[in-house]
């Protein structure tokens, strides 16, 4: 045998027993929260913390701790403990998976998780809106570990009481973020009522449709004080809120760090969303309230 036959046999020899080859799966980078739901967060099918190593991908966690079947050459993931994408009565329904709150531009198997990443996998009607590109429910990602590796800083945008910007600055702080001055490419946090930041970039989505904003929720109506529809997941208007209506969405249009909008109709619909900031939004996609109702998970049943 020639020593380069000698080397590929070697080689090929550790393709099948990479452990003897002392080529294994690389150092332990810590643990990831993955959760798995159905209908915008609405069912938790399962939730629990998984150990990764430097050879982990999103898809490996996720067929480690669940049933699974791909397509599309293991690109795609089909079914997850049986549920199964697919068409019928003219709505299409698949599974999506955020990493820290955002939509992941590439396929599971080539996204890298890192110690500390939430991973979220959602079965969806996805017929109204085939992209929803940030979501709040993984809070408080992506501000403490960001996305794809990349770290952002946070801005607070305050137009609103200096009381409730103190609330959304404090609540950012108990998860161990300290907002800094405006940036590029920081994560902005918009804070006041529709009327003050219907302007500001990204936040100007929400006078659109989910088709648009990814978010079923949207202001309406002009005036002083405009009203909060909130929206099915066919992208159906399911109520209104006039005063005191509140709303947490988190917008993205591009590869950079997304949008989070804190509103309201009014200063008191503000305050009620900055009350949100926390385990309130887990799971959601984004998260209304009203007086008297709490949070409200968006889209609505």
């Amino acid at each position: 045998m020639t020593p380069l036959r000698g080397l590929a046999t070697a080689l090929a020899l550790c393709a099948t027993a990479v452990a003897g080859c002392g080529l294994g799966p690389g150092k332990d980078q810590g643990e990831v929260q993955l959760t798995v739901t159905r209908d915008y967060g609405r069912h938790i099918l399962l939730e629990k913390s998984d150990s990764i190593r430097e050879s982990d991908d999103v898809l490996r966690v996720l067929d480690r701790n669940a049933e699974i079947s791909t397509r599309y050459g293991g690109g795609f993931v089909q079914s997850i403990d049986g549920l199964a994408g697919g068409q019928g009565g003219g709505r299409s329904s698949d599974w999506f998976f955020y990493v820290n709150g955002i939509e992941s531009p590439i396929g599971s198997a080539q996204y890298d998780p890192g110690g500390g990443d939430r991973i979220w996998w959602d079965y969806r009607d996805w017929t109204a809106a085939m992209r929803v590109p940030a979501v709040v429910g993984s809070w408080p990602e992506p501000f403490v570990h960001g996305f794809q590796g990349q770290r952002w800083p946070t801005h607070v945008d305050c137009r609103a009481a200096a009381a409730i910007c103190h609330e959304v600055t404090s609540r950012l702080a108990d998860a161990g973020v300290t907002p800094s001055a405006s940036a590029p490419g920081a994560v902005v946090v918009e804070v006041g009522t529709w009327n003050s930041i219907r302007g500001m970039g990204d936040a100007g989505l929400l006078a659109a449709g989910p088709d648009r904003s990814g978010v079923f929720a949207r202001f309406v109506g002009g005036g002083r004080r405009p009203l909060l529809e909130l929206e099915n997941e066919r992208g159906e208007a399911a109520g209104s809120i006039g005063k005191g209506g509140g709303l947490v969405a988190a917008l993205r249009t591009g590869e950079g760090p997304p949008t989070w909008v804190v509103t309201g109709t009014d200063v008191r619909g503000v305050a009620a969303a900055a009350g949100l900031l926390g385990p309130a939004l887990r799971n959601h996609y984004a998260v209304a309230s009203q007086p008297g109702s709490g949070a409200i998970g968006v889209p609505v049943p």
